[in-house]
């Protein structure tokens, strides 16, 4: 590789992976931070547009399998832009208690609702997308955007005071889905109800507890066999009035009254299951 080993915390490009990878998620042109190998080669095989690439010398090993997975993409990285570090450098950048000395900058996606509704391997014909409100814990919003690839979301809506989806943390916890999901984030939940009413989506509530049109599972499966947007709340305050109000169905999870409420991450994956098995017919 042409450039020198960087030997200085002052670096610019140092201070580019810092700011990435200890951050809250990427403002608008920033670039989005991925750490560790999976990661990073998730991020080349869902083909972001690398910046850089940082290893430590510990992570120089799996600098080849990094290389391979750049060679699927339409530029891969260039070898100017291939840093190398100290372990105890790298440490200093590193959003995590033990660095594979491994990081990536990538250019962000550019998503739209079209492309959530469309999404990129989905196994139904019609669209499903997770919806998050206020879901503030940055663990829980990756684990909502993994469920959701798992059980065949087309894409994801992150609202204004929702977690970043692109944060270290989220996107640790999503284990690269949601580098191949469609995720759009930072949109004003009435915007989102009105964009889903003039695409015809039909929005369901995730709730805690019964009511309405809850105990119609006639009509949440008509719902779910079209285009369906699931909304999911925050532990504490759950869903927003307007979208219960805009709800043209709800879905709720039986359990023990000794039990105020479930985490949202976990919350979300039982609603997101069991939209799977009605879309499927199961």
């Amino acid at each position: 590789m042409a450039n020198e080993p960087i030997t200085s915390r002052d670096n610019k490009w140092l201070k580019a992976f810092r700011a990435a990878l200890q951050g809250a998620g990427p403002k608008d042109g920033d670039p989005l931070g991925a750490e560790g190998l999976k990661l990073v080669e998730d991020a080349l095989r869902s083909r972001l547009e690398a910046q850089a690439l940082l290893v430590s010398e510990s992570g120089e090993s799996a600098l080849a399998a990094i290389l391979d997975a750049a060679g699927c993409t339409d530029g891969g990285i260039l070898r100017n832009r291939i840093f190398r570090t100290t372990d105890k450098l790298f440490a200093g950048v590193s959003g995590t208690e033990g660095p594979q000395g491994v990081a990536a900058l990538f250019r962000q996606p550019v998503w739209g609702l079209e492309d959530a509704l469309r999404g990129e391997h989905a196994a139904h014909k019609s669209a499903l997308i997770v919806v998050m409100t206020a879901v503030q814990d940055p663990g829980n919003v990756g684990a909502i955007i993994r469920s959701a690839e798992a059980f065949g979301a087309t894409g994801a809506i992150a609202t204004r005071g929702t977690a970043d989806p692109w944060s270290p943390k989220a996107l640790r916890a999503s284990t690269g889905s949601a580098l191949r999901l469609p995720v759009l984030r930072g949109l004003a939940v009435p915007v989102v109800l009105a964009q889903l009413r003039i695409s015809g989506v039909k929005v369901i509530a995730a709730t805690a507890k019964a009511g309405g049109a809850a105990a119609n599972g006639r009509q949440l499966a008509e719902c779910l066999s079209g285009p369906a947007a699931i909304f999911v709340g925050s532990e504490g305050a759950g869903l927003p009035a307007e979208v219960q109000h805009a709800a043209d169905a709800r879905m709720t999870i039986a359990m023990s009254d000794r039990v105020e409420s479930l985490n949202a991450g976990v919350a979300a994956s039982i609603v997101l299951y069991e939209a799977a098995k009605l879309r499927h017919g199961h």
